[in-house]
């Protein structure tokens, strides 16, 4: 495995956390854990890298074609 699909995997894993339940509410405050919006951003970025090693492309390195 990747180092990008084993952060998947954890991201995944984080997600499920999430939404279990990771906050608790204190009188008229919330204090959350983790915050769902950036976990799945990451998510979603992660699982377009692994995409990309599976398909042979380097996430890092790419060829422009400026020819035309």
């Amino acid at each position: 495995m990747s180092t990008a699909s084993n952060l998947l995997a954890l991201y995944l894993s984080a997600e499920a956390a999430i939404l279990q339940g990771q906050s608790t509410r204190m009188g008229d405050r919330m204090l959350t854990m983790a915050d769902l919006v950036e976990v799945r951003a990451e998510r979603r970025d992660l699982e377009r890298r692994v995409a990309s090693e599976s398909s042979g492309q380097s996430a890092r390195h790419q060829l422009a074609d400026f020819s035309r």
